[in-house]
């Protein structure tokens, strides 16, 4: 089961003005489940995204991209699970755009107003023809205050789904904001399989968009890993309806930096719920690397720490093998760091010191810490000011049978 993670109620996913959502269970891959996913915005709305630095990514990515640089004005969105049409060359470009060209059809907007996604199985067609005989379905029902279904149409290996919803005010206007994300492995970034979507009613300029968008991305689904894999699809969509009736927010407002704030608050909620729903996860951990000279190998460091297949066995079993952990430093390819100089904490325990175990530490207390459900490990490397937080999850047997029979 998810760490401390259970699925939304609908009525604390508020509605978005303007946002409509619409699913369809189009057997893409399975029968009876929600798996097609349509989400429609008013004119004039603003639409930033972000995507994977996998060079082989999907086919709905390199489209999202070029629809997104024509500046045609996104009018709508396209999901399915499933299948991730990665992996399948110019047929899965193609199999693509015919997705748009036929729900630009239904909805009477261009194809190249619609940014298409997918998720699933990667090396496999796309079944266009399921996808598109589902989309009148999804249509019908399109409504504002849909955003739990969506957020279950997104899920693959998910356990529950993710959700979260914040309301501001903006110059004296109520603001609104909902996301959901989906994502349990093939976690890492850039970016750590995932999607997501976070929409507000704000009014907000293209430009000040972009800039919230990458702040937020850095702070949330760059700082999450399940198990070191960066996927394909990877996507991360914000957008923007403009309905709240403030005035215009640019990166000079006074309001901008609550927006943008509130934003990626809702993005590292959304981060943080797919770490807690890792395949298979019992432990949700947070890493913190401080004093190091730079943000760089701040994060090499607690990478290090994250990615370790020991250290995330040892946290399932409970077992204080930390030794593990001082391993994962010392390799993370920080060529002059002094180990006498830093410390190893365990929750507020301090584990090791000048260079090896702390006298006062006694393995009942890392045994403690260890059981408990989420757990702090903090490195201070006391070599500057520079400092990162990453969160990741454990490795148990049901990491190990989820992704053996995961085409099954």
């Amino acid at each position: 089961m998810p760490v401390k993670l259970s699925a939304p109620n609908p009525a604390s996913l508020l509605p978005v003005k303007g946002v409509k959502l619409g699913f369809a269970q189009a057997e893409v891959r399975k029968p009876n489940r929600k798996d097609l996913l349509v989400i429609t915005l008013p004119e004039n709305s603003a639409v930033a995204g972000v995507f994977t630095l996998n060079r082989f990514c999907a086919a709905p990515v390199i489209l999202c991209k070029d629809f997104l640089a024509q500046k045609a004005g996104i009018r709508a969105l396209l999901v399915n699970t499933g299948c991730a049409n990665a992996g399948t060359g110019q047929e899965g470009l193609n199999r693509a755009k015919q997705s748009c060209e036929a729900l630009g059809n239904l909805l009477n907007i261009r194809a190249n107003q619609i940014l298409p996604f997918s998720t699933g199985v990667i090396l496999e067609p796309l079944p266009v023809d399921k996808v598109i005989a589902g989309m009148p379905a999804a249509i019908e029902n399109l409504k504002e205050d849909n955003w739990l279904n969506a957020a279950e149409a997104i899920m693959t290996t998910d356990i529950v789904a993710k959700g979260t919803s914040r309301k501001i005010n903006l110059g004296g206007k109520d603001v609104t904001i909902t996301g959901i994300s989906k994502g349990s492995g093939m976690i890492h970034p850039n970016m750590a399989t995932m999607l997501g979507y976070i929409a507000t009613d704000a009014a907000i300029s293209q430009a000040a968009l972009e800039s919230v968008i990458h702040h937020a991305v850095n702070k949330s689904f760059n700082c999450i890993t399940v198990d070191g894999d960066t996927s394909t699809n990877d996507s991360l969509i914000m957008m923007a309806t403009n309905l709240a009736g403030n005035a215009e927010i640019n990166e000079n407002s006074v309001d901008f930096t609550l927006l943008r704030d509130t934003l990626t608050e809702v993005a590292v909620e959304l981060a943080q719920a797919i770490v807690r729903d890792g395949e298979g996860a019992t432990k949700f951990m947070t890493v913190t690397v401080e004093g190091g000279k730079d943000e760089a190998e701040c994060r090499k460091v607690a990478y290090a720490i994250a990615h370790s297949p020991l250290i995330k066995t040892a946290f399932f079993a409970s077992d204080p093998n930390l030794g593990r952990i001082l391993a994962a430093i010392g390799y993370a390819g920080i060529d002059d760091l002094d180990v006498n100089n830093m410390e190893l904490y365990l929750g507020n325990v301090l584990v090791a010191e000048k260079g090896g175990r702390a006298a006062s530490y006694r393995e009942e207390q890392g045994s403690a810490i260890m059981k408990e459900s989420d757990i702090l490990v903090r490195v201070v490397l006391n070599r500057g000011k520079a400092n990162c937080t990453i969160w990741t999850c454990d490795f148990s047997y049901d990491y190990v049978k989820i992704n053996a029979d995961y085409r099954s």
